[in-house]
């Protein structure tokens, strides 16, 4: 591929298996309001198994709060339209933010049931798996209800362990061990 073809870090154009073509890139703050907009095109069960709870609106706040990250903390890619931030419209969101231990990280990704079943979870978090691992994070994990059986079984297949939340009903933990265990394993 001639230089003047190549994409920054972190973008890749990708060929859907319906023939759309999808950008995966950061997330620009100018993505907030095509966010917004697209909010109500989500399903109630999307919107919930994103945020864990019922969402009617994406207000202008939080659309803030999601396309502005802190670079040093947070990590977040959309899968949209190949058009220039603030006019593509998004599909995908998937986000990484280390807590508070700064050893680990919690992930979220939304797929629009537009464009679900077509690799971009998959693809989506095995970009957050490496961004993790760039980081020299310990963890990357994140909190699924029983009933996601497709985020579950993306988990299981990438290598996340589940953990059950005796606090939470109805949510499991995935956690992905993301440094080699045998070479933190002393000579004996």
């Amino acid at each position: 591929m001639a230089a003047r073809e190549r994409l920054p870090p972190w973008h890749e154009l990708v060929r859907l298996s319906n023939g759309r073509e999808v950008l995966i890139r950061p997330i620009r703050p100018q993505d907030a309001e095509p966010l917004r907009a697209g909010f109500p095109l989500l399903q109630p069960d999307e919107v919930r198994q994103r945020f864990l709870h019922a969402v009617k609106e994406l207000s202008p706040d939080t659309a803030q709060r999601l396309t502005r990250l802190d670079p040093r903390t947070e990590f977040a890619l959309v899968a949209a339209e190949p058009l220039p931030p603030g006019e593509a419209l998004v599909g995908a969101v998937a986000r990484a933010a280390i807590d508070e231990t700064g050893r680990n990280a919690e992930f979220a990704i939304l797929v629009s049931h537009f464009i679900a079943g077509m690799g971009l979870g998959r693809r989506l978090m095995t970009r957050l798996v490496k961004w993790a691992r760039g980081r020299k994070l310990d963890t990357l994990y994140g909190d699924v209800f029983e009933h996601n059986h497709a985020m579950l079984a993306l988990a299981r297949e990438l290598g996340f362990e589940r953990q059950h939340l005796p606090d939470t009903p109805g949510l499991v933990r995935v956690t992905l061990q993301l440094q080699d265990r045998k070479a933190e394993r002393r000579p004996e």
